[in-house]
């Protein structure tokens, strides 16, 4: 048997400066550490991060007045940042710079009197906090036939962007479809799909014509992770998402001669590295890393905490 192990793969830059960021608020501050949502979604970094002191809340009421506060990955409301200073909470803004990047778009568009269609997924932390922005200006879309039934104020006022995770063959055939049906619509210079969403993507839909088998490592909360294998699973191979080693199956391999491994932006190398020790050892699989582009970007941490370095 042969693993292919893609790259790109595995953490992003985003997911990076938000791990480093509660890494060393715990240790400069000491816990707990207050999180709001998870800092990004793998179960296994939460579990590590929960027995290092930080404490993952979903609402801030559960936060003591003046404690210290980070929030995560995926970006918060202006409501959720007033409630923080409202409990005078010492808050640390790890959100990932491509995330804060719609959010200023869509402020900006709301000021302007648009329309705005955010193509994502409903209940996403990241779509969540984007729709704070402008809640009155804005419209969740999440498939083609959602545009279909479209009602908006003025047909010539429109504009739409897009979760940083999404499939980038679904946003574009929804986007085709918006301006289809709004021909003046506005869109940002730059597309909303970071650049490590594409990168893991473009790897799976290149190197699953080699393979019968994808196991792609990361959480099933992980929007982009899902992403990997409904894409590997459209080009006709078998693809499992799975936490860790501990989730593999031996009967997956049944007949396979070629595998490829990816993880989603928010799985750690290790999970990675244990799957790949795992097939080696039960199957004598040899690995070939196989990279389809280079990743040098990196994102610097956030002023608030800086300043306590």
């Amino acid at each position: 048997m042969k693993i292919i192990l893609a790259a790109p793969r595995g953490f992003c830059a985003g997911v990076n400066m938000a791990i480093e960021c509660l890494d060393l608020s715990i240790k400069t501050l000491g816990p707990p550490v207050y999180v709001y949502h998870e800092i990004v979604h793998n179960k296994y970094v939460v579990e590590t991060f929960q027995g290092k002191g930080a404490v993952f809340v979903d609402c801030l009421e559960d936060v003591p007045v003046g404690s210290n506060l980070l929030f995560s990955a995926h970006g918060i409301s202006p409501q959720i940042r007033e409630q923080a200073r409202q409990r005078e909470l010492y808050a640390i803004d790890a959100t990932c710079p491509l995330v804060t990047k719609v959010h200023l778009e869509a402020v900006r568009y709301a000021k302007q009197g648009y329309t705005i269609l955010l193509i994502g997924h409903e209940g996403h932390d990241e779509v969540i906090g984007t729709m704070g922005e402008a809640p009155e200006a804005m419209i969740l879309v999440e498939s083609e036939e959602a545009v279909d039934r479209l009602e908006v104020a003025d047909d010539s006022k429109v504009a739409y962007l897009t979760q940083t995770t999404l499939s980038v063959d679904d946003a574009n055939r929804i986007i085709a479809r918006i301006r289809q049906r709004f021909p003046q619509v506005a869109a940002p210079p730059k597309g909303d799909i970071c650049y490590a969403t594409q990168n893991r993507q473009e790897a799976v839909r290149i190197i699953a014509d080699d393979v019968q088998l994808v196991l792609v490592v990361g959480s099933q909360n992980s929007s982009n992770s899902q992403r990997l294998k409904e894409i590997a699973i459209e080009q006709g191979k078998a693809a499992y998402l799975i936490d860790g080693v501990e989730d593999i199956d031996d009967a997956w391999f049944d007949s396979v001669e070629t595998l490829m491994i990816t993880a989603g932006a928010s799985a750690p190398e290790n999970l990675v590295q244990d799957c790949v020790d795992y097939i080696q050892s039960h199957f004598d699989a040899e690995v070939e890393s196989r990279v389809i582009r280079e990743e040098q970007v990196h994102f610097n941490l956030p002023k608030e905490l800086k300043s306590l370095l």
